[in-house]
């Protein structure tokens, strides 16, 4: 899909689904004002006035990005951090990356032993599956259903 062209309107047609799916990570995670999260995958930018926290969006469309505020243009497969997070999330975003099992990578390694993980995945996803697989292999997840997507929220291991 090319988010450069479905920007401007990606908010009316998606905001409330996303706010909705928020709100269901945010009352399965531990959120403090001092912590770190990461949104990758992070469009307009829905999620950092979401969290009462210092959060911070990655995402590779150059139109969606101009939406919001506290996000830079990168991709999920090659993360531009050393530091670490307190809490890293994507929003129906995963189908769309270039290499699921690199992202996973990098989520890894810019999370602490206990980093909060809630990723959601588009359940008509062609790599649905095998995405879902790779995700309870290298977090220790839990599943909650919505809708369109299956959202899993836990730790890193």
């Amino acid at each position: 899909m090319n988010y450069n062209k479905i920007a401007k309107g990606y908010n009316e047609l998606h905001k409330e689904e996303q706010l909705e799916k928020l709100e269901i990570i945010k009352n399965h995670l531990e959120v403090k004002s001092t912590y770190r999260l990461l949104d990758i995958g992070a469009g307009t930018g829905i999620s950092t006035n979401f969290f009462d926290c210092k959060v911070i969006g990655i995402e590779p469309s150059k139109e969606m990005l101009k939406q919001g505020k506290n996000i830079i243009q990168g991709y999920a497969e090659e993360l531009q951090f050393k530091e670490k997070f307190d809490i890293i999330i994507s929003v129906t975003a995963i189908h769309n990356f270039n290499n699921y099992k690199k992202a996973i990578q990098e989520i890894k390694r810019i999370s602490k032993k206990k980093t909060q993980i809630a990723i959601t995945i588009l359940k008509k996803s062609k790599i649905f599956d095998e995405t879902r697989k790779e995700l309870h292999k290298n977090f220790k997840l839990k599943e909650y259903d919505h809708r369109l997507d299956l959202i899993l929220i836990g730790t890193n291991i």
